[in-house]
């Protein structure tokens, strides 16, 4: 694996960040830095219609085949793009999840039907998805979900619930892992299915955060509609969709967010130097040690993404979440002990957050979200290391 860049690289990082430049500004002045964790609500219409010039100029969904809407770019210009994005302030991207997650896979996995139906809202940011994993006996044990729909006629009718379902006041679409097959075992009995949120069987209540955002919801099916054709696969092969989804979720998208993490620890450091706490040999060496481990995890993605990208996890991805979210969760405690005393101050009226005391508190659900620390650890031991399975307990007696 080669780890530099090209000279054609070097040529598009020259392109990219001279558009960013020239296009972060008027207008969209107003959205650089803005929308990342914590930040979530921040100038969501003026960000949507920056999303929407990235799409009218080519800059949506780069890494897509060309015939998908995409510029089919490779690896190495895909990462550069995502370097320069958060590089130039780029804003958190309402699209997201329908870029990164359910893009690739319908590319892989859905029919022509469904490829030309929603992937051009996507490119354009027409669209918006959200993600209907999670349920309140269903976290990070995804198989368990109890969610059903079962077909009636042309139309599958959804009953159930969703939890911590992110951006979904903002969705029109939600991609919803669900159970079809009653017969089936726990894995065998999954469908995924795409459903359109604004109809009257949806309910969504937001979810007020320590941040006091509300980036992520509840929400409640009742007796929704999805048509027929718009399940992913067939029936009963939910569960092999939906880890191909998780599988892209460790896309080239992961070089942009640790450009961001690297964005806050500069930071940080700026501020260690200001206000003098670089002269405490501790938080110094805390200082280093953070720089390390950022520069650990870039070289570790980049190895993880060489080679073709599939719908699979590769062993050495499995490591990825665990080390970032722990990573990210210690740069929040370091930010604040920076900070010192002025950590517990919200400076005057109205009393906002600043952006380090928000990464602090959005932090702290690092190592939660997207399957916890100790879930990480065990998909490790079983499925990249071949260690028995963790006994389960045994059933309560009736």
């Amino acid at each position: 694996m080669d780890l530099r860049f090209s000279a054609e690289d070097e040529a598009f990082r020259t392109e990219i960040a001279a558009w960013l430049a020239d296009n972060l500004t008027g207008e969209f002045a107003v959205v650089k830095g803005r929308g990342g964790p914590g930040d979530e609500h921040a100038l969501f219409d003026e960000r949507l219609a920056w999303e929407r010039k990235l799409g009218a100029s080519g800059w949506n969904c780069v890494g897509w085949p060309v015939e998908h809407g995409g510029r089919g770019l490779p690896l190495s210009q895909e990462v550069i793009f995502h370097e320069e994005y958060a590089r130039a302030g780029g804003p958190g991207k309402l699209g997201h999840i329908g870029e990164t997650l359910l893009g690739p896979t319908l590319i892989a996995f859905g029919s022509d039907e469904q490829k030309k139906r929603f992937l051009p809202g996507i490119v354009k940011a027409d669209e918006l998805w959200c993600q209907g994993y999670s349920e309140p006996n269903a976290g990070s044990d995804l198989a368990n979900v109890q969610t059903k729909a079962v077909l009636e006629g042309d139309e599958w009718v959804i009953t159930g619930q969703k939890v911590w379902t992110s951006g979904a006041q903002w969705s029109d679409w939600c991609f919803v892992l669900c159970r079809t097959e009653s017969d089936a075992s726990n894995h065998k009995s999954l469908s995924y299915i795409l459903v359109p949120m604004k109809q009257d069987g949806v309910e969504i209540v937001p979810i007020v955060q320590m941040t006091g955002d509300s980036e992520f919801s509840e929400v409640f099916f009742d007796s929704a509609r999805a048509a027929k054709r718009d399940i992913v696969g067939e029936p009963g092969e939910g569960w092999k969709v939906a880890m191909g989804t998780l599988a892209f979720e460790r896309g080239a998208s992961t070089l942009g967010q640790q450009h961001n993490f690297e964005n806050e620890l500069k930071a940080i450091i700026a501020l260690a130097k200001e206000n003098g706490a670089a002269e405490d040999p501790v938080l110094r060496q805390r200082l280093a040690d953070a720089w390390i481990g950022l520069r650990i995890m870039r070289y570790n993605s980049l190895r993880m993404l060489s080679g073709a990208q599939k719908a699979e996890l590769g062993r050495e991805a499995l490591i990825t979440k665990l080390y970032w979210a722990t990573w990210h969760r210690d740069l929040g405690k370091l930010a604040m002990d920076v900070l010192g005393p002025a950590a517990e101050l919200a400076e005057a009226a109205p009393y906002a957050l600043t952006g380090l005391q928000r990464m602090f508190l959005f932090t702290r659900s690092d190592t939660i979200y997207a399957g916890t620390n100790q879930i990480q650890r065990n998909i490790i031991a079983e499925r990249a290391l071949g260690m028995p399975r963790e006994p389960r307990p045994a059933p309560a007696a009736k």
